[in-house]
């Protein structure tokens, strides 16, 4: 059976219960202010708490993989862990790994974050375009395979981030972020082709208000704190038709004046992640889901009017 692929599963997530991810970031403080342990226990009850109080509130969960990774293989395996219990609650989850490499490398990293076959393979997984966007396509292409889908750094909230992303590219005389951007548009309209959406906006309001138009699978990342950057780079962001992950929603800054002004026109393809604003409340699961619920009211009334 062909498996339903990861951009209609996703729109039909955030239709229903809003464009809220929550991060599942356990900072050894974070830790600690829960009184729990940082090691693999600490973890694994940190993690569960979170998956309780986001279930059926949340469109989505987003684990960072390093924050695991740190505990060695324990850590890792609680990752597992994690990507199994959001499957059971029926919450998308997408692995921040943020992997980027070439040839059989990245064929390496598509097999654990994409396969079906791997216990890390959750719904989607973050990316890293910055050895060039075709050294992404074996990611690409197991994705598309399996159903599920990738969210591409273009245009991130860290000061370093835009030395790269707003540089020039000699291949297009264009900003590495809209470069990469309109790469990922190509292939999201080339799924929904294929899929018999025929004659779909490729750009404007129209495209990105339209709910009943799926989204492609192919997402990026897009800080809900970049400013003026879209427009300054000229990234089309609602051309993309794919999900748009915006990091940096609560406590980093990212309101909802900020996610009008950033996405605009796409902002209905706003995926909003906050992390720090929710987990804070914890580690009482209705603490926990009462923040859940608070920015979820928040990011739909931002993104949805």
């Amino acid at each position: 059976m062909v498996p339903t692929p990861f951009g209609q599963r996703l729109r039909a997530a955030m239709d229903e219960l809003g464009p809220l991810c929550v991060g599942i970031d356990p900072h050894p403080g974070l830790l600690q202010a829960w009184g729990l342990p940082d090691d693999a226990a600490g973890l694994r009850a940190f993690s569960f708490a979170v998956l309780e109080a986001t279930a059926g509130l949340a469109a989505a969960v987003k684990p960072q993989s390093a924050l695991f990774e740190r505990h060695g293989a324990r850590g890792v395996a609680v990752l597992a862990e994690v990507v199994q219990n959001a499957r059971e609650l029926g919450t998308l989850c997408i692995v921040d790994a943020k992997r980027g490499d070439i040839g059989s490398t990245m064929e390496g990293y598509a097999d654990a974050y994409l396969s079906d076959s791997s216990d890390l393979a959750a719904d989607a997984v973050t990316l890293s375009p910055f050895l060039g966007f075709g050294s992404l396509s074996p990611a690409i292409d197991k994705a598309r395979q399996t159903g599920r889908g990738v969210f591409i750094l273009c245009l991130t909230s860290n000061p370093e981030g835009a030395s790269v992303q707003h540089a020039i590219s000699p291949a297009t005389n264009q900003a590495v972020a809209a470069e990469i951007a309109a790469a990922a548009a190509a292939l999201n309209a080339a799924d929904i082709a294929n899929q018999g959406w025929q004659n779909k906006p490729t750009s404007g309001a129209d495209s990105a208000q339209s709910p009943a138009l799926p989204l492609g699978s192919v997402g990026l990342v897009v800080g809900a704190t970049i400013g003026e950057a879209a427009r300054q780079t000229a990234t089309d962001l609602t051309a993309v038709h794919g999900p748009l992950l915006a990091p940096g929603v609560g406590a980093q800054g990212g309101g909802p004046a900020e996610l009008r002004s950033v996405f605009g026109s796409a902002r209905h393809n706003v995926l909003a992640s906050s992390s720090r604003e929710i987990l804070k409340a914890g580690p009482d699961v209705a603490a926990l889901r009462a923040a859940t619920n608070r920015s979820r009211e928040t990011v739909t009334a931002a993104l949805r009017d």
